[in-house]
Parts: C-alpha cells; structure tokens; sequence
C-alpha cells in the first residue's frame, strides 16, 4: 500500500513514523500514513507565521476562488472521498455521501461570504465634534489558526475550520483525529491545486498526545477545536491568553409535547439517536415525553429503532456502523450495563458485536446514571415521562450541556417559550435536536462550548473589528 504523506506548509512530505488507518467494521488496512516529525512540525508552524501578513493581504478575489475551487473539486471526487470517509470512519456510505455534500456547500458558502467581506463606513459627523470624520471598520485576522478537528466527521468538520481560515486571510496548521486523517490529507491534495502561498495551510496526522506544544505555540495565536469537554476547556487553562473557540459535546435531548405528530417524532428520533452510531454531539440522547402521549410514542419508538439496518457501512442498505474503535463500543455497552443494574429497563438493543452496538432505547433510567449526564456517543437513547411543558423544559436544562434540543410541537406558544428557556445554542422546533444547516450559527453554551461555527460566525471568531478613522472630509 502506498505510504500517503501529509502536507508541509502546501506541499507532500513524508517523516520518520507511519501512522496506519484501520477499519472499524473489519479491522482491515485502509492507508498508511506519513507522520511528521517534530522538526517538520515546527516547520510547518514556522511557514505559517511566517506568510501572516500576506496571507491577509490576498485579494478578496483570489481568496474566494480558492474555495470554489476546493467545492468544485470536493464534487468531482465526491463518490471517492465518500469511500474512504466509511472505510476510515465507519460510517455508512448513505451518511458519508451526506458529509461530502455538506462540505461541498461548507466551501461555497464560505466562497460567498467572502466577497461579502467589504468593511463598513460610518458617519461620525452625528456630533459636532466629530464633524468632518468618517469611520472605516474592517475585520482583521488574529494571525494564524490552530484547528484541532475530531473523528466523527473528518471532513466536514475540517471544513469548518479550513474554510472560514482561508475566507479571512489566515493560515492554518491542521491536526485531525488521528482514527480519521485520511479525508484530511485528500483535502490538503485539493488545497495544494488552489495556488495559496506556501505556508498557508498545513495538514499535520500527529499523535494527541503532541497537540500540547501546538496548543502552547504563540506563533499560533486562535485554536479552533472540537472534540470532547475535558480536553477542550484543558485547552483554555493551558493557553488562557490565546483566543480560543471550542465546540463540545452534549448530551441532546428531544421534547415530544402532546401536540406532536407522533409518527413523524418516532421515525426522526429512531433514526437520528443512532445516525453514525450515535457519534454526534448532536445526536438524541434524551427523549422526554409528555405523559399522555408517552405511551403511544413508546410503541411507535421501539419498532422504529428496531427496523433500522445494522452491519458493513459499505452497504448502500446499512444505516447504523459500527462506533470508531471496539474500545469505543466497550465504553458505551459498560454504561448501558451500569444503567441496567441501576434498574434502568432495557426496551431493545444493549447488544454488542465488536466494534459495533446494537440500536438501544432505554427506559426509567436513574437520573444521576451516565446515560442520563454524560455523553454517551453511542446508538443509546433515554426516555423520560414528563407531566407537560414546564416539567418538560426543565429536564432539558437539567444538564451541564447545552448544544441543541429539539421540540415536537404544533403549538407556537410553546415553540417560542422553548426558544427564551431552553438553554441551549440552538432550538429546532418540530424536528430533532441533529438538524444542523451549515451556514447557520452553530455552538451551544455550558459544557458544550465558547464561539460558534457555520462560516459567518466562524469568520467572525476568527477576526477582531479595526477601525480607521478619516479626519477633515467634507461628507
């Protein structure tokens, strides 16, 4: 198998260690990986400090022709990159289609938003004695970006880093899972046809263990991150001078309120509590159910989940994979065994074949059990009952996470009070809490995060207002 190398400030090279990417489903080989070293590392760091101001000085012009250039070409090697993300990650080839859309529309948005970055003027003359002067505001880039990208979306998530990178005029070293770097390194292939100078991005397959001296570069002034709580606000106390932006996890929940088209709830929360098996921070976790509709839920859930299509993620008919690793799976069947002996009742699933778990719908869960108050990133999913809206709303914020939730409802009184109380970043009303557009804003608050992504907000984090200010005009 050919050795894949990684991307040195815009070109291949290869180093000292390999890193070989495995299969989740059958264990077998799907690339070798080049692994830099650590003087590569600080070269790559060093071409990034070193082209700053010229990367921020790019035309508008070229910058958004570079990433309509990568949604292009993401297009035209569409089925490929698909394949590699389900034989990396696992995920099933219906889900990675989605992905490779999503990162396609990921770099043309992020290609428009660009061309809207015209600055902005303002009168000061609305005091006498500011007559005569004018202000020009523009977005300047804090310098360049550390993107630190998880697992469960190689691509796409990549995107939403690289891209709004890019948009602003900042370069960027990136360090993906190293499970998952496969999709990576092929984006770094498309990158490299786009003419950016040479520093502007870097694509680095180093271990987790050595993102630290990363994180504590100053040449390196934004990280951008995603993955799990603990590590993310560890990034914060490790560097709590640098501007930080962390997408974290939750723990979602879905409302189904009396209201409620019950089928349409059933068959959304079957299928997305156990969508890339459950590896979503936006996946349902919880299920809360208003009493007098909860049994009828309850017998249209179960079925629903029980019909969904387990087994090889190359299967064009498969909807749930396996999770990332067999130690994964490991985690999520001792949790659910912990419930179970806690006096949770297990409705179907709690099965595990390898690396992959069965579809599972849990039932009178102790309210302090890990299924319940962490994350579980696993197809495991909680039912509650609930006596109507205030109970309700109230088990929703009964969390340290806040990312999403999703509220089936008819009842717009009910949908805009979802909207002022649930604290959450984002409410998605008469769907589940996995609805995500990629231009939307897009973070949650708590444990879930600081900054938002989708490109507009990402653009926004990544830069800071500076303000010129014109004296003696005649306006």
């Amino acid at each position: 198998m050919d050795l894949r190398p990684f991307w040195l400030a815009g070109r291949p090279a290869t180093g000292e260690a390999e890193l070989t990417v495995t299969n989740p489903h059958d264990g077998r080989v799907v690339a070798v990986c080049s692994v830099p070293t650590d003087g590569q590392v600080e070269e790559a760091v060093a071409a990034a400090a070193a082209v700053r101001k010229q990367a921020a000085a790019l035309p508008i012009h070229v910058r958004a022709e570079a990433l309509a250039h990568v949604s292009r070409r993401l297009a035209e090697r569409a089925d490929e990159i698909a394949a590699l993300i389900t034989a990396e990650n696992g995920k099933p080839i219906f889900w990675a289609r989605g992905e490779v859309g999503r990162a396609i529309s990921t770099f043309r948005f992020a290609a428009e938003e660009t061309r809207r970055l015209s600055g902005e003027s303002v009168r000061l003359d609305t005091e006498a004695a500011s007559a005569g002067r004018l202000a020009y505001i523009s977005r300047v880039p804090h310098g360049p970006i550390l993107g630190i990208s998880p697992f469960n979306f190689p691509l796409n998530l990549v995107a939403h880093k690289v891209a709004p990178a890019i948009a602003v005029g900042a370069p960027i070293v990136l360090k993906p899972a190293p499970a998952t770097p496969v999709s990576s390194l092929v984006l770094g292939e498309i990158l490299a046809e786009t003419g950016l100078p040479e520093g502007m991005f870097s694509v680095l397959p180093v271990a987790n263990d050595r993102a630290g001296a990363l994180v504590d570069d100053p040449r390196l002034p934004v990280v951008s991150f995603t993955g799990s709580a603990p590590v993310g606000y560890a990034i914060i106390d490790q560097v709590p001078r640098k501007h930080v932006t962390l997408e974290l996890g939750g723990n979602a929940a879905a409302v189904v309120l009396a209201d409620a088209d019950l089928d349409w709830a059933a068959s959304r929360i079957a299928l997305f509590s156990n969508y890339q098996a459950g590896q979503s921070c936006i996946a349902v976790q919880r299920v809360i159910v208003e009493a007098s509709v909860h049994d009828d839920l309850v017998a249209r859930l179960v079925p629903a989940v029980e019909a969904l299509v387990t087994g090889d993620p190359a299967d064009e008919k498969t909807q749930v994979g396996p999770l990332v690793s067999v130690e994964a799976a490991e985690r999520v069947e001792q949790w659910v065994a912990e419930a179970v002996s806690a006096g949770a009742r297990l409705l179907t699933g709690g099965t595990r074949d390898g690396a992959t778990f069965a579809p599972t719908v849990l039932a009178d869960v102790p309210a302090d059990a890990k299924v319940s108050r962490e994350e579980v990133f696993g197809p495991v999913m909680v039912i509650q009952k609930v006596s109507g809206v205030d109970e309700a709303f109230a088990a929703v914020n009964d969390s340290r996470y806040g990312l999403q939730a999703g509220v089936f409802t008819r009842n717009l009184d009910h949908a805009f009070r979802a909207n002022r109380e649930l604290e959450v970043g984002g409410v998605i009303i008469g769907d589940v809490p996995s609805y995500r557009a990629d231009q939307m804003p897009y973070g949650g608050i708590k444990d879930s995060g600081v900054g938002r992504e989708g490109i507009r907000s990402a653009i926004a984090d990544f830069t800071y207002e500076k303000v010129m200010v014109l004296t003696g005009l005649t306006l």
